[in-house]
């Protein structure tokens, strides 16, 4: 005799948290890319490029909650977005910008833990341990590079230096994440 299993749906709750945070990650894509804008214009090129790089990147981890929640048997929504601002005042506020945002994102993750451990959903939860990890990532780079904008303050010489730092990590980092075993 042949036994079906049925196949779970995904806790709901821990599906809307993801959702929400599928959202928020997309918002982070789309927010980055209005940095990378207007770095562009403003003849900043290097911090273009690192933002341009965030962008992908925030689409990635976007990416990967939608291939989550799919799998496992909940579904994946995919948000319309507001549109991000287009100005900035200057570097500093982008920066200042930048890693409020990312401590917003890691409050969500947070959260998202918590919804993991009061529906006891262990699956889940160790999958979102990579984004803990990851935002702990993100929020010391969004303030490493706050601090150096702010010490370098008007001196332009110092800014010229600094987005070039910016593309040269930013040129590293894509060679390093294309660069995988074979290559």
């Amino acid at each position: 005799m042949i036994t079906l299993y049925k196949i779970h749906d995904m806790n709901k709750r821990v599906e809307k948290a993801l959702n929400d945070q599928i959202e928020k990650e997309a918002s982070s894509s789309q927010f980055y890319l209005a940095m990378a804008s207007w770095a562009e214009t403003k003849g900043l090129n290097g911090t273009a490029k690192f933002m341009y790089l965030h962008t992908d990147e925030e689409r990635f981890h976007m990416l990967k909650l939608i291939k989550f929640v799919n799998e496992r048997g909940g579904t994946a929504i995919v948000p319309g977005l507001e549109q991000p601002p287009t100005e900035f005042k200057n570097l500093e506020n982008v920066f200042q910008l930048l890693l409020e945002h990312e401590l917003a994102v890691t409050e969500s993750i947070n959260s998202i833990v918590d919804v993991c451990l009061q529906e006891k959903d262990y699956t889940t939860h160790n999958f979102i341990q990579w984004y803990v990890s990851e935002q702990l990532e993100e929020e010391a780079l969004a303030r490493t590079i706050l601090d150096k904008v702010r010490m370098i303050d008007s001196d332009k010489a110092g800014l010229y230096m600094l987005d070039r730092d910016l593309e040269n990590s930013t040129i590293q980092a894509t060679i390093a994440s294309t660069s995988g075993p074979g290559v």
